[in-house]
């Protein structure tokens, strides 16, 4: 096995991990509603997510995939380029475990798009990058939550409206039921955007190494692509059933509480949010997304109920992800470089 395949091999198996890491750093966001809300227990309720995350790959097109992969200019001739990726995804990978233990729910998405473009940089320099894809991840940092939090109010609006007659028993256990289809929902459309990120990065390093052609397009009826894709689904499903309980904690119990009901309106409009986005083949924070809908449901019941500290520490953490992951990955590959020129 020659050093170059070596390496992409390695690369693989790292991006697979970020894969396993994105899974329960954001399983959180997939469950913690669901959990908060005693609709299901942690345990079950992570099988549950990590069985749509899975699924998620027989309903959406690889748009997302497409758009990450594109994110830096590659050039297939300079072997170097191939740690661009490596370090790339070292870098996501730090501030995710990082975030995770500190409890903040930040994005994968974010850490994994800053680390592949730093990395890009550190190895030549601000024209690498493409400028219009990063624009489109850049435009749904705000409009993510600010799509998830105006959907979440309007449904909890429009729910309440409609079942305000109901007694709180039955209206509870109706949305109790209903938050499995809104969970169920959720974890679709967080498997469709985040596993696709990986796919995106496995393509960029294939087309780096020279083993596939840029214009090769994923599809699960082609053995040349469809491993990529079950791979990736199969390693955040994986991820997702291992959990992040400390940012269920955060997300589910420390921004507001919420009743099933209020529940079932923050899943259902964080699952609408991430399927016009994955439509679109923008690559969105799952995590934003669910925290913006959060938000607008608690707003919907009592302003003063939202724990507005907890939200101000995750903003500055979403501000920060893509520069620090950035930094990270760039001093990776220098130091992957260095490595490069040594064994050369």
């Amino acid at each position: 096995m020659d050093w170059t395949l070596m390496i992409v091999v390695f690369t693989v198996a790292i991006a697979l991990i970020f894969d396993v890491i994105n899974g329960f750093h954001d399983s959180a966001n997939s469950i913690a509603t669901v959990v908060s809300t005693r609709v299901l227990t942690p345990g079950v309720a992570v099988w549950w997510a990590a069985f749509f995350n899975f699924a998620a790959m027989f309903i959406f097109a690889p748009k997302v995939a497409n758009t990450v992969s594109k994110i830096v200019k590659i050039d297939p001739l300079d072997p170097v380029f191939i740690y661009v990726v490596l370090a790339g995804l070292i870098g996501a990978i730090v501030w995710d475990l990082m975030t995770w233990w500190w409890g903040l729910p930040t994005s994968s998405s974010h850490a994994l798009i800053g680390g592949f473009a730093g990395a890009g940089v550190a190895y030549a320099g601000w024209d690498i990058i493409n400028w219009e894809k990063i624009w489109v991840t850049v435009k749904f940092i705000p409009l993510a939550p600010l799509i998830g939090l105006v959907l979440g109010m309007f449904l909890m609006f429009t729910v309440i409206w409609i079942f305000h007659k109901w007694r709180p028993y039955t209206l509870d256990k109706l949305f109790r039921k209903g938050q499995l289809v809104s969970a169920a929902l959720y974890s679709l459309g967080h498997g469709g955007n985040d596993a696709q990120k990986t796919m995106g990065i496995i393509m960029a390093l294939l087309f780096a190494a020279g083993m596939m052609p840029a214009d090769e397009q994923l599809s699960l009826t082609d053995m040349k692509t469809s491993w990529i894709i079950v791979s990736c689904h199969l390693a955040m499903g994986l991820g997702t059933a291992f959990g992040g309980w400390r940012i269920v904690k955060t997300m589910g119990m420390k921004i507001t509480k919420l009743k099933p009901i209020g529940g079932f309106c923050a899943e259902t409009s964080g699952a609408f949010t991430l399927f016009f986005a994955t439509h679109l083949g923008v690559p969105v924070s799952t995590t934003h997304t669910i925290t913006g809908s959060i938000i607008g449901v608690g707003a919907v019941n009592k302003l003063s109920g939202i724990k507005w500290g907890v939200a101000q520490r995750i903003l500055w953490a979403w501000v920060v992800t893509i520069p620090f992951s950035a930094f990270v990955s760039a001093l990776c590959f220098e130091a992957g470089r260095l490595l490069h020129d040594f064994l050369a």
